[in-house]
């Protein structure tokens, strides 16, 4: 039986082609004005780390929230391109043999097995940067404050105290450096930095792309704080009940090194429960809004129904 497409899927699936379309662009062998050459083998790897994979989920975010908040679609997409490059490097740098040591991605070899090491950190390093290069372009819709804005919280978001933070604490849970065994308190604050830091940032990235109040930029940091949660528990589960076919990468990778997730801490029930608590805190964050956030609702829905 095919899958009847809704209008939520209609909507992330445009948003996604976009998306794909801006990163072409933005990936292509053509220096632009003030570089003085883009390396082939640098471009090629960068495109195979950025291109045809995913459902961009985080630029769908921060595109709705700017829409939510009355903002142009071209500062949306210009705050979710750059949170969407900053993601995209952290996959490469994650799948890296000294991290989580990664052969597939998305359904096809990771950076470092299609190219090598080097390449791979140089691809992570060239996404990162360019992504701030994305968050300070100029343009009538942005003003200096907006971008300002911007590259201190995507900063902020994916760096010491986010996702790099996160992932220095998820290398730690596994027991490199001593026996680790994590509370729950413990587990929640390394989901919130490694993977719920950056989502959430992209929902109020939207927020200051439309200029938006200090308020709203707060309800949709609210919203994307307890969606980013859910997004991982979700995921946890996914990672015990889906096949690697499904995902496009290895499953079962935290259990075989003893990491601790949610899933482990409060069992399969409690945890499915709990992805359903933090929809209802999403969506609760939205209610100022009205039915004006229909579309950031049935996105809380969707991370926790997805099925890959």
């Amino acid at each position: 039986m095919s899958h009847m497409q809704t209008p939520f899927d209609a909507r992330l699936r445009a948003a996604a082609a976009t998306i794909e379309q801006r990163l072409e662009a933005l990936l292509d062998d053509t220096a632009r004005p003030g570089e003085i050459a883009r390396p082939e083998r640098l471009m090629a790897a960068m495109r195979h780390a950025a291109l045809a994979g995913g459902k961009r989920l985080r630029p769908f975010l921060a595109l709705e929230a700017t829409r939510l908040l009355g903002g142009p679609d071209e500062a949306g997409l210009r705050a979710g391109l750059a949170v969407e490059l900053v993601h995209c490097y952290s996959l490469v740098h994650d799948d890296l043999p000294a991290m989580d040591d990664d052969d597939m991605r998305r359904g096809k070899p990771t950076v470092h097995k299609a190219f090598d090491d080097a390449t791979a950190i140089l691809v992570g390093d060239a996404l990162l940067t360019l992504a701030f290069e994305v968050a300070t372009q100029e343009g009538a819709d942005a003003s200096p404050a907006i971008r300002a804005a911007l590259v201190a919280g995507l900063a902020r978001a994916s760096g010491l105290a986010g996702m790099v933070g996160g992932q220095m604490l998820d290398l730690a849970a596994e027991g490199r450096y001593g026996p680790r065994t994590l509370s729950e308190a413990e587990i929640r604050r390394l989901q919130a930095m490694k993977t719920g830091a950056l989502l959430a940032f992209a929902a109020e990235a939207g927020a200051i792309a439309a200029g938006a109040s200090a308020e709203d930029r707060a309800r949709l940091l609210a919203y994307g704080r307890a969606l980013g949660a859910a997004f991982q528990i979700a995921d946890d589960i996914l990672d015990r009940e889906a096949t690697a076919e499904a995902l496009g990468k290895a499953v079962g990778k935290d259990a075989e090194r003893g990491k601790g997730t949610l899933v482990d801490t409060l069992g399969m029930e409690a945890a499915r429960a709990e992805c359903d608590r933090l929809v209802a805190e999403a969506q609760a964050a939205l209610a100022p809004f009205g039915e004006r956030a229909g579309v950031l609702v049935e996105a809380a829905r969707f991370t926790v129904a997805r099925k890959a």
